[in-house]
């Protein structure tokens, strides 16, 4: 599958007192990444939920910070599936400004019922798309 990126504009409230980006927002930046990803592949998180009675919830992050983002840049973000499993999906995903890598990290994330929050399969039709069918 082919990578997934958007843009993101930092803004004053996203930074710290030395004026760049706090570290938990850049959690944030890849969580809406893979949330736009979904949607561009045509799945809804909450039509997964109500439907399908399935979420997504991350379960592991290793992230590397490199170089600071600061008020006023504009990001990229970028998904990219590193490994599909039938109950969770591993991303390589990056934050760069420009050509600058500014961080880069994987996330698991673990596809679970909506109400025991116990691992379940990834719905056929999901996991179809995100296998290349």
């Amino acid at each position: 599958m082919a990578p997934f990126a958007i843009t993101v504009r930092v803004y004053y409230e996203d930074t710290d007192a030395g004026g760049v980006v706090y570290y938990a927002n850049y959690l944030k930046y890849m969580e809406r990444a893979r949330t736009e990803w979904l949607r561009s592949l045509g799945f809804d998180q909450s039509a997964l939920t109500r439907d399908d009675g399935i979420v997504f919830a991350v379960r592991a992050a290793s992230l590397e910070f490199l170089k600071p983002a600061r008020f006023d840049d504009e990001i990229g973000v970028s998904v990219n599936v590193a490994e599909l499993g039938r109950a969770s999906i591993n991303f390589a995903q990056s934050i760069t400004r420009a050509a600058t890598v500014l961080c880069e990290g994987t996330v698991r994330v673990a596809c679970l019922d909506a109400v025991k929050f116990a691992p379940r399969p990834i719905p056929d039709r999901v996991y179809a798309t995100l296998n290349g069918g």
